[in-house]
């Protein structure tokens, strides 16, 4: 199992003790990458916000800067938000990354948890999903060739141009980022594209008859099972003990979550939601070496198998110090463990 790190490139100020400027967050953040290839990670992605706080409108900028100071770590949108972008930019910015990094450029594209990039770039909010698969097949389009005719609803033709540049990898990889529609499983399945699911809250194993849609879907379409991949995107946190984890990670965690929730209409973050998104079958990995890793195996057979498994610690507004600690204990503790008991499954619990 690949197992890497997603940012949101998240401008926090360390639990209020110590505010830093734009420009120090990002180059903290670019250090994170680094030393998350240091600790022999295999993924860094990096999301798409336009709003107050978070500093990743511009991913593929972020991820040529990162390119620039690595050498094996994949490079990967977490995810791009296709429905309000123009593809033939999308494509080439990613066929870019993945010269400058030499074949490590990966997209994971969806339609967006958050609503602002809509109004910003002129679209309708209605228009939600319309707008997401006609960009998609677009895109698809560009990926398999580089002389493009196609006509859509939302943008003007494209007759027979050609889109460059081409990137070094003769498939540049695109997985689809989902989280709890069913359509959305079943249309990844019948592309045959890789499937990347959020899971930030409830119980992995209710996320398996969505992916068991996917892989039916799949297979519907003719796709070998080793070409439908499944990845999961959690929150989480690692330090030396569960406790220290906990009393770490839920201060911050649950002032952003009750944020977030007077937005979207979700109830106020309680100590007993969170303990329980963070035991053995929540959603969060929150806890020791020993802890996350066993959860980690649990949720890939809850979901009948994992390919990847990435974790977001922005929600916590932990300071980089405890990110690159986070991060030290991913790479040396918690995936030789998963390594090595990937072919032991644990039961759940």
């Amino acid at each position: 199992m690949e197992i890497g790190i997603d940012s949101f490139a998240a401008m926090f100020s360390g639990n209020k003790s110590k505010i830093i400027s734009d420009a120090d967050s990002m180059a903290q953040l670019l250090e994170r990458i680094e030393h998350a290839e240091q600790m022999g990670l295999d993924s860094f992605g990096i999301g798409e916000h336009h709003r107050k706080g978070f500093l990743d409108s511009a991913p593929s900028l972020i991820l040529s800067a990162a390119a620039a100071r690595t050498k094996q770590i994949l490079l990967t949108s977490a995810v791009t938000v296709l429905s309000a972008a123009d593809p033939v930019r999308v494509f080439q910015s990613f066929a870019t990354l993945d010269l400058i990094s030499q074949g490590r450029a990966e997209m994971v594209v969806g339609r967006g948890s958050s609503i602002e990039a809509f109004p910003l770039f002129g679209y309708n909010l209605q228009d939600y999903d319309e707008l997401f698969a006609e960009k998609l097949d677009l895109l698809l389009k560009i990926r398999a060739n580089e002389f493009v005719t196609w006509s859509g609803k939302f943008r003007p033709a494209i007759r027979n141009l050609p889109v460059y540049p081409r990137p070094q990898q003769k498939t540049l990889p695109i997985w689809i980022g989902v989280g709890g529609t069913p359509e959305s499983f079943i249309r990844a399945g019948a592309l045959g594209l890789p499937l990347m699911v959020a899971i930030i809250g409830g119980e992995t194993h209710h996320f398996r008859p969505l992916v068991d849609l996917y892989r039916e879907a799949g297979k519907r379409a003719g796709f070998a099972p080793e070409q439908l991949k499944v990845g999961v995107h959690s929150l989480g946190h690692v330090a030396k003990t569960t406790q220290q984890a906990i009393d770490e990670f839920y201060p911050g965690y649950a002032e952003s979550m009750t944020k977030i929730g007077k937005e979207r209409g979700w109830p106020a973050m309680t100590r007993a939601r969170f303990e329980a998104q963070a035991g053995p079958t929540g959603a969060l990995l929150v806890g020791s070496v020993e802890e996350v890793a066993k959860k980690i195996q649990r949720h890939s057979d809850a979901l009948g198998g994992i390919s990847r498994l990435t974790f977001q610690m922005d929600s916590a507004e932990l300071p980089h110090e405890k990110l690159m600690q986070t991060i030290e204990l991913i790479g040396t503790g918690i995936k030789p463990l998963v390594n090595q008991s990937a072919e032991k499954p644990v039961s759940q619990s």
